[in-house]
């Protein structure tokens, strides 16, 4: 992937790590293969794509990354060991990056989204989801353009004083 994105382009200036999956079970159930598979994409998968593209940003001196952790990863949650361990992860990756590469021209921050009214959220049966939404303060899960918006905030010049933040999207679930 890496080397089509660099064959394409040239160079990547900017890094969204997006990818993440759920695998729901109460940790007394939960077997290792599930445990692995969880922290294999979404923590290891950050490390693996930030690490092929981290070079030729820092021989630029400039780049952008922004990694998904999620609320979970904040609060955890009921079923979600595998899955708000990999998010906190996500969490203290971001942050030692962003220590590590802020004087080097490359910033590097996470969004923290809540209950996204994505494909996810719309599975979740309809007494679950309504109590979520009981908890969250502004009554309605978030959309993904609204994520998208905060990307484009740190990517953009209006985000080159921010590195090493965790911005919460989540209706106020977390505060």
């Amino acid at each position: 992937m890496a080397h089509e994105v660099l064959r394409e382009f040239g160079h990547l200036d900017i890094l969204v790590n997006n990818a993440g999956i759920s695998s729901d079970k109460t940790f007394v159930r939960m077997d290792h293969a599930s445990w692995r598979r969880v922290l294999a994409i979404n923590l290891d998968g950050v490390f693996n794509c930030t690490k092929v593209f981290v070079d030729q940003m820092l021989k630029r001196s400039y780049g952008r990354v922004v990694n998904m952790t999620s609320v979970i990863g904040q609060i955890g949650n009921f079923g979600q060991a595998n899955y708000a361990a990999s998010k906190a992860g996500v969490a203290a990756f971001t942050k030692s990056l962003a220590k590590e590469l802020a004087g080097k021209g490359v910033t590097v921050n996470a969004i923290a989204p809540g209950f996204i009214d994505t494909e996810m959220v719309q599975g979740i049966p309809e007494k679950v989801r309504n109590r979520l939404l009981d908890q969250i303060p502004l009554r309605r899960f978030g959309t993904a353009e609204e994520v998208a918006r905060a990307v484009v905030y740190l990517v953009s010049a209006d985000g080159d004083y921010i590195t090493g933040a965790e911005l919460s999207i989540n209706g106020g679930l977390l505060m």
